[in-house]
């Protein structure tokens, strides 16, 4: 655990707990429904399986996390504790303050597999074809070794691929990464950037009209972008043509 403040007050002491590099995001994985190690990982891909096991160490000796070993599996399974559920309306408005206010996005912030990993959970499996649909994302400017990756939906199961899954693709979408991601946060309207190109699918018509209703963005895009800069200005042209259209 951090070394402390050196003062009685309760924040101070909350923010031994909280303030360290990643601890918020571990604690949010866990809140999104990731409760085994690996699962946990996989929505952290640039942190390090050590400080991962470190911090989820640290967690559950302040109380916020219990783990508990199950028949038959390796590793622990993870669940927030009353502490740990206490939490949830403070990291939710963090995350929506981050959407008002934090710095605009650089190149070096966009990472591919957080992305895959955060589309994964926001897939509408309801408005989607029944059985398997393989879906294939393609990202320009993004790192060589990760700039291709699948989710595949089979009957409401979605699983995430860093590799070829071994079916046939149902849909290809092919982006620059920066453009998707400030799609995927609400700056960009999804609809307007596949007719003019800026998004391209590929795939049966049917498949690529029903895409833009099967993702269904990140859960923050509804909240409006506040500090000025690009986003901004991005997120007001949005809800220009929108009005236009209304």
């Amino acid at each position: 655990m951090a070394r402390g403040y050196g003062q009685y007050c309760p924040l101070s002491l909350a923010a031994e707990v909280l303030a360290e590099r990643w601890t918020i995001l571990v604690i949010s994985r866990v809140m999104d429904g990731c409760y085994r190690f690996n699962e946990i990982h996989r929505g952290l891909p640039k942190m390090s399986a050590s400080l991962l096991s470190q911090r989820l160490r640290q967690l559950e000796t302040a109380g916020v996390l219990h783990a508990r070993e199950e028949l038959g599996k390796p590793g622990y399974t993870y669940s927030l504790t009353q502490a740990g559920e206490d939490l949830r309306p403070l990291v939710e408005n963090l995350a929506v303050w981050g959407q008002h206010w934090a710095r605009d996005l650089t190149q070096a912030d966009l990472d591919p597999r957080f992305l895959l990993w955060s589309m994964h959970l926001r897939l509408d499996v309801e408005k989607m074809p029944p059985g398997r649909t393989v879906l294939e994302f393609e990202f320009a400017n993004a790192p060589a070794d990760c700039r291709r990756f699948w989710i595949v939906n089979d009957a409401g199961k979605v699983e995430m691929c860093l590799s070829h899954p071994g079916f046939d693709v149902d849909l290809s979408l092919h982006a620059d990464l920066l453009l998707f991601v400030e799609t995927w946060r609400g700056f960009r309207d999804l609809r307007s950037e596949i007719r003019r190109g800026a998004i391209k699918l590929t795939g049966p018509t049917k498949l690529k009209r029903a895409f833009p209703s099967w993702l269904m963005l990140s859960s923050l895009s509804p909240f409006q972008r506040k500090r000025p800069g690009k986003e901004r200005s991005l997120a007001q042209r949005r809800q220009k043509q929108r009005n236009r259209h209304v």
